[in-house]
C-alpha cells in the first residue's frame, strides 16, 4: 500500500468521523437533507479511493486532459 492510499483512507475516515461526532453531539443533524451529506459523500469517496484505488475526479481530470503527476 502506498503513502497515497493511506493518506486517503485515513483523510476519509476522519472527515466521517468528525461527522458522525457532530451528529451524536447534536452539532450537526444527518437527518435533515444538508450540505453536510456533501461532506459525507467526498470523506467516502476518499476513504473508498484509497482501498479500491477508483476515484471519481481521478478520472475527470484525466479525461480533461490533465497528466498524472510524478508521486511526489
Amino acid at each position: 500500500m502506498t503513502v497515497e492510499r493511506i493518506v486517503r483512507i485515513v483523510a476519509g475516515f476522519f472527515i466521517l468521523l468528525s461527522l458522525l461526532l457532530a451528529h451524536v453531539n447534536g452539532t450537526a443533524d444527518m437527518t435533515q437533507a444538508s450540505w453536510l451529506w456533501f461532506t459525507a459523500f467526498v470523506g467516502f469517496n476518499l476513504f473508498q479511493s484509497g482501498f479500491t484505488r477508483f476515484c471519481p475526479m481521478d478520472s475527470m481530470l484525466k479525461k480533461a486532459g490533465f497528466k498524472q503527476g510524478c508521486g511526489l
